[in-house]
């Protein structure tokens, strides 16, 4: 999915990938490869993307808008100590409502691995 990394003087294009797996069926991930660098990955909750194209929304360290032009704008970071993407709104939304015909809401607790916790309390 295209993404841009906002600067005061211009939008760098940034190689991503936005994956999704049931086993984490709450958060989509969104890797950035970065040249010369591990892909470096954050997590973005999928009602809070859907939230996001209504109300700017999030929290800690992951802040959500959509633009007039149609665009999601996401703050990866600390206020002061942060990065700001842009990526298609529609585009993003999409991806988020196929992880909801994969693992639909309110069945995300079904898809998790319980037993290495299990296993680590009894250890």
């Amino acid at each position: 999915m295209p993404m841009e990394l906002l600067t005061p003087d211009a939008a760098i294009p940034v190689d991503t990938t936005v994956g999704y797996a049931s086993r984490d069926p709450h958060a989509l991930s969104i890797a950035f490869h970065l040249p010369g660098a591990s892909p470096l990955v954050w997590w973005l909750d999928r009602d809070m993307v859907l939230t996001g194209s209504h109300t700017p929304t999030g929290g800690g360290e992951v802040h959500l808008r959509s633009t007039p032009g149609g665009d999601f704008l996401i703050r990866l970071g600390n206020p002061g100590d942060c990065a700001t993407v842009r990526c298609d709104q529609d585009a993003l939304t999409r991806f988020v409502h196929e992880t909801f015909a994969l693992v639909p809401r309110g069945t995300e607790d079904h898809h998790i691995d319980w037993q290495p916790l299990l296993a680590s309390l009894r250890g």
